[in-house]
């Protein structure tokens, strides 16, 4: 199943948000991520859908989004140029020990460290979901006590 990238202007208006995540329940898709805020005009909305499927489920879903009064337009990012990234905030428990050698882990990822007290260090990183994916890898070796995700926003490229 291939991974899809949506980008929907909506209304920004009550109860839209339950209208889109009502259109995937009502016909069994299910949503990988979403992500959902106010654009340049307040007015406007852009939720950034992911889902996997075939193609022919990503055209189902564009079509039946594209009915929606509220939707102002869809765009497909799967095969545009693109730039992608997500949020990941995780607590990890470590002893005093092992804190140099997280620590060492993290300066080299190039991730953040937000909170530290006596028994966790709370780390934040942003990037893509391959960064996202390596550093929850890098951490497995460690209790990871919780772990929080943005969900993916995209933004087109200028140039194609």
């Amino acid at each position: 199943m291939k991974k899809h990238i949506l980008s929907v202007l909506v209304e920004n208006k009550f109860g839209v948000l339950a209208r889109v995540a009502g259109l995937f329940s009502a016909r069994g898709f299910n949503i990988d991520s979403l992500a959902v805020g106010e654009t340049e005009d307040p007015t406007i909305s852009r939720m950034t859908i992911v889902l996997r499927g075939d193609d022919k489920i990503l055209e189902q879903v564009k079509k039946q989004l594209n009915k929606l009064i509220d939707v102002i337009r869809v765009q497909d990012f799967t095969r545009k140029k693109s730039i992608d990234r997500e949020i990941i905030l995780v607590k990890v428990s470590v002893s005093e020990k092992k804190r140099t050698d997280l620590l060492k882990i993290l300066d080299s990822m190039g991730a953040k460290v937000i909170d530290v007290d006596p028994e966790t260090i709370t780390i934040e990183e942003v990037g893509d979901e391959a960064r996202i994916h390596a550093l929850l890898e890098l951490l497995s070796p460690y209790s990871i006590k919780e772990i929080v995700r943005s969900g993916t926003i995209a933004i087109n490229k200028e140039t194609q």
